[in-house]
């Protein structure tokens, strides 16, 4: 019984890891993968689910998720420092907690990229499906863009987006990055663009009611929001390469 314990609460040792491969991720390309998940959940996916639960006061409900991310990323910063080992939160409870809640934390980890890769993979096939009625007049059917839960058979868009994305990460690091720096850069452009041509037409009326499901609404789009700033978790690991 005591050796199961021990080995349960064994701790990984804290020294540098040791690798041949060359840095091909710099500082700017690390930012724009955090911020470039950011944007792209929390914005184009996450918000048509919050602003129903808030209203216009899911304004603040991004302000606290901010803040708490914010804090959360400096306790990341502060533990990357201190153990400079991939795996981001798994490594940290390696090293600190011991083995076995090292293990529930990675087994957390796989069911958090797992659901919010879903998600993503949902919210761009609707924009993909989308983009094709508008460019080429082809859509596809509900039955092969929706899941079976609202009806369908397969959500097809989706996996096409999913079978790109992992086409691209075959392709190495470097690339992954130069290709999301670049769409960062053009959603940053097109957010820009629509802040300004938005602000021309704001009506305040359409702000009331402000929080028409009060405190409740807020804190349940604030913990949909912090959703999307799961990107802290990559950079930590992406880091290291």
């Amino acid at each position: 019984m005591s050796n199961t314990l021990s080995s349960m609460m064994r701790k990984k040792p804290i020294q540098p890891e040791r690798t041949q491969l060359e840095p091909t991720i710099g500082l700017f390309q690390l930012t724009m993968l955090g911020v470039g998940a950011t944007i792209g959940t929390g914005i184009f996916v996450v918000l048509n689910d919050v602003v129903p639960q808030a209203g216009p006061a899911v304004i603040f409900a991004f302000i606290l998720a901010a803040i708490t991310a914010a804090l959360t990323a400096l306790s990341y910063a502060e533990m990357a420092s201190c153990i400079p080992a991939s795996g981001s939160s798994y490594s940290y409870a390696y090293a600190t907690l011991g083995e076995y809640l090292a293990y529930l934390v990675a087994w957390c980890l796989l069911l958090e990229y797992g659901v919010s890769a879903a998600a993503i993979a949902v919210g761009s096939g609707e924009y993909l499906n989308k983009f094709l009625e508008i460019t080429l007049g082809f859509k596809f059917p509900d039955s092969l863009s929706n899941v079976p839960a609202v009806g369908g058979v397969v959500n097809l868009p989706s996996m096409v987006i999913v079978a790109l994305c992992c086409v691209l990460l075959l392709r190495g690091s470097k690339e992954s990055t130069v290709v999301n720096t670049i769409m960062v850069v053009v959603k940053l452009f097109i957010l820009c663009m629509f802040i300004g041509i938005a602000i021309t037409a704001f009506n305040s009326d359409n702000m009331q009611p402000f929080a028409p499901h009060g405190y409740t609404g807020v804190w349940l789009a604030t913990a949909t929001v912090f959703f999307s700033f799961i990107g802290i978790d990559a950079i930590s690991t992406a880091g290291r390469y």
